[in-house]
């Protein structure tokens, strides 16, 4: 008791001063409706700025698990939207298991961009029902790469930021095809090759794959040509197609598996033993 009384002896300069801004800062604040006015005003954006702070760094540790939900949501849609395809296009007695793809979302573990053999390694494998030549795509469809080898928990994906990465692509709409290929330089653009002559091309236009590759999917998008040329026999195009995928913030993925694939290659397989 005795240092209290002593604390505020020494110090009831400063304390009647508080208290007297207390009661000056109280009694303009209600002086006048402006005056009520202006000091919610500014008590309200003081509070709404720290609720905002709050909500944005909660809102950004949160990132990661929308991504990863809305990924899976993607696959679920692409598995409709196939099976919806289907069913429009042939007769009323459709079936779901004539599907011909599976899909399924995935998180990159890790992956690179600056090598001239690059790879994506992805969180699921054999145990989740992964298999070697699978498409992988971007959450928004982009072609990315395929898988390559799997464990029982990861696998890993070559990129088409891969020299040693081939696929058919073609302009959408047009029947005509080439190849898709990457030179190791930009990070950005990819080289669409032996495009006949005959093709409809123009700047702008999207690349996209075949389908006859047994790895992607037909009509999903690679990227825009750029630039093209006719090569020097005047019978094929080569282009430059800027890449629609952001390898760069590359965090969610989803698998395409093409259900009938060993058959095809079987049966492929085993004609081609019968002629040579």
């Amino acid at each position: 008791m005795y240092r209290l009384l002593e604390f505020i002896r020494r110090s009831y300069v400063t304390l009647l001063f508080i208290v007297l801004e207390i009661i000056a800062i109280g009694l303009y604040a209600r002086s006048t409706y402006y005056t009520q006015a202006t000091i919610l005003a500014r008590a309200n954006a003081l509070t709404g700025g720290l609720a905002g702070a709050i909500t944005d760094i909660d809102g950004y540790f949160s990132l990661a698990r929308e991504n990863e939900a809305l990924t899976e949501r993607v696959a679920t849609l692409e598995q409709r939207l196939a099976f919806y395809e289907g069913q429009n296009s042939a007769a009323s007695d459709f079936d779901i298991s004539e599907l011909q793809y599976e899909f399924m979302p995935a998180k990159v573990v890790s992956s690179t961009i600056n090598r001239t053999h690059n790879f994506i390694t992805l969180n699921k494998g054999l145990r989740d029902g992964v298999m070697n030549d699978m498409a992988v795509l971007s959450p928004s469809g982009e072609a990315v790469g395929y898988i390559l080898d799997c464990s029982e928990r990861y696998s890993v994906a070559i990129s088409i930021l891969n020299t040693s990465f081939r696929t058919g692509c073609k302009i959408k709409g047009d029947g005509y095809s080439g190849s898709i290929e990457w030179d190791g330089g930009s990070t950005y653009e990819v080289t669409m090759k032996e495009l006949s002559k005959y093709a409809k091309i123009e700047i702008g236009a999207e690349v996209v794959t075949t389908g006859v590759s047994h790895y992607f999917p037909s009509d999903m998008l690679i990227g825009r040509v750029v630039s093209y040329e006719l090569d020097e026999s005047k019978t094929y195009y080569n282009a430059k197609v800027r890449l629609a995928a952001d390898f760069s913030n590359l965090y969610n993925v989803v698998l395409v598996k093409y259900i009938d694939r060993e058959e095809v290659v079987r049966l492929e397989q085993s004609a081609k033993s019968k002629i040579y």
